[in-house]
């Protein structure tokens, strides 16, 4: 993780993945923007299917919205994450909740 800014309610990072490694579970108090700069990857909401992500894609969280993000298996992914009000970290993401390639 590379710290851009920390300010009062919002901080900005890069964060590299490298191949399967993925966040927690977790939510944002105002909302989460993240912008693919490297690589690919997944998101995906708690009770949705998780998504693909590709170099340019822009994706918003909805506040509080519980959801996790990482690369794929076969690819690190690098993503500039932008992060409204406090986040909350739960649960690991299981490897039956993270998708492979087929």
């Amino acid at each position: 993780m590379d710290p851009i800014h920390s300010g009062p309610g919002i901080t900005m990072v890069n964060v590299m993945f490298t191949p399967c490694a993925r966040t927690h579970w977790h939510t944002h108090e105002g909302g989460q923007m993240l912008r693919v700069l490297a690589g690919s990857g997944w998101i995906c909401d708690k009770g949705g299917e998780p998504r693909r992500l590709n170099v340019g894609d822009m994706v918003w969280a909805e506040p509080g919205t519980t959801h996790w993000h990482g690369g794929d298996d076969g690819s690190f992914m690098l993503h500039l994450a932008v992060s409204h009000g406090t986040t909350s970290w739960h649960e690991p993401v299981t490897d039956e909740e993270y998708p492979r390639k087929t």
